[in-house]
């Protein structure tokens, strides 16, 4: 494989509640790559085959030429262009990697680690139900809980209502539970989910201080950086945030405010293993630590992971045990594990980097019969007094 790689084609595909890339070069190596917009796939698929347009014919090993032509071309950039970005740079590293023989870390720089930590996701209804699940994936061997929600996941069809105080008390009472079940064995990182405002976010934060939370996740939504801080120097629970961030200036901004400890970087939307790179570097330079983001399939996982081998600052990673076709319900086996040939295993809640050429991970030929095209409904959980509610 050593004669030069061109870009042959590019095609986005919808299988299930994924958005793939693929990449075929003109000596047939293919690249698997992910985005990770799973409300406005159809756009991001667009923005995919818009970008084929310039992408066909040229050399698949100029990734970061190409980064930055997709990046700057016009002016116009979005989570659903960037999505598409993202997913075309993790499919040219996976041809990379492929074509040379060597995973995608050891063109990063090589390998800081073998094995990285993870967190699975608990998702219920009801306090017990997330305490029960709390037992079970403890039995499976995770030291670590994320996407654990003290303000429960309700359905969108329950009217919602409570008093700040009741709202406040219920919630930190569940982590209070949840600490008594898990002990010292488990880390909780709880997941807010930017439903509160920066004041209720305050309360809270403060309140379950004694618990000792690895940190709070999204406590209000992401737009304003000033906010953020805010909230960050107001509170004794450190904040991991990002993953709705889609360019680099985005966490530089929160970096430089010091308005977080966790960067949440998503590989599948901040341009994808470029992307995080860059923003690993930063997070570096502030002394912050990674928590790449991924509730999407075991590619995006297999990309987050090649990134978190060659990093120093790397936390832990998301491990996503749930969400199956957009509904919050638990599950003990990796999201979208069906259509792919590897997922890597948790054992005593670490996974091991994979270490095959390229990400590591292939798409079954048959994905999309197993798993047919599914689109997110737009629906919002309703507030008694006739607004919505951010969940």
């Amino acid at each position: 494989m050593s004669k030069e790689q061109t870009i042959a084609s590019v095609e986005p595909l919808h299988v299930g509640q994924f958005l793939f890339v693929k990449i075929v070069t003109n000596h047939g190596v293919v690249g698997w790559g992910e985005g990770g917009v799973w409300g406005h796939i159809e756009a991001a698929a667009t923005s995919v085959k818009r970008f084929a347009e310039y992408l066909v014919g040229k050399p698949a090993f100029c990734i970061e030429h190409h980064w930055n032509v997709m990046h700057r071309f016009s002016y116009f950039q979005g989570l659903a262009i960037n999505a598409a970005i993202s997913a075309i740079d993790i499919a040219l590293w996976d041809i990379k990697g492929k074509v040379l023989g060597v995973p995608i870390y050891e063109l990063l720089g090589g390998a800081c680690r073998t094995k990285a930590r993870v967190y699975g996701h608990i998702y219920e209804k009801t306090i017990e139900g997330v305490l029960a699940e709390c037992k079970r994936k403890m039995d499976l061997g995770y030291t670590a809980f994320g996407h654990i929600n003290p303000f429960l996941d309700e359905g969108n069809d329950e009217v919602y209502f409570k008093t700040h105080v009741k709202k406040m008390q219920d919630a930190a009472e569940n982590v209070h539970k949840m600490r008594a079940v898990v002990g010292e064995k488990v880390d909780l990182l709880i997941e807010l989910h930017r439903r509160l405002t920066p004041a209720e976010a305050v309360t809270f934060s403060n309140m379950i201080k004694v618990d000792t939370p690895m940190f709070v996740e999204d406590p209000i939504r992401p737009e304003s950086a000033d906010a953020i801080a805010r909230v960050a120097d107001r509170i004794a629970v450190p904040i991991a945030t990002g993953e709705r961030f889609f360019t680099i200036y985005e966490f530089q901004a929160l970096l430089s405010r010091q308005a977080l400890e966790y960067v949440r970087v998503d590989v599948a939307v901040c341009g994808g293993i470029t992307g995080a790179k860059k923003v690993a570097a930063m997070a570096e330079a502030h002394n912050c630590q990674l928590v790449p983001h991924n509730p999407l399939s075991p590619v995006g996982l297999a990309a987050c992971l090649q990134v978190a081998a060659a990093i120093p600052n790397f936390a832990i990673q998301e491990y996503a045990t749930g969400f199956e076709a957009g509904v919050f319900s638990s599950t003990t086996r990796h999201l979208g594990s069906d259509i792919v040939d590897y997922v890597p295993e948790v054992v005593d809640g670490f996974v091991g980097i994979p270490s095959r050429p390229g990400l590591g991970v292939q798409v079954l030929d048959n994905a999309q019969e197993i798993r047919p095209p599914f689109v997110q409904p737009i629906q919002m959980r309703p507030h008694k007094d006739g607004f919505v509610v951010d969940q």
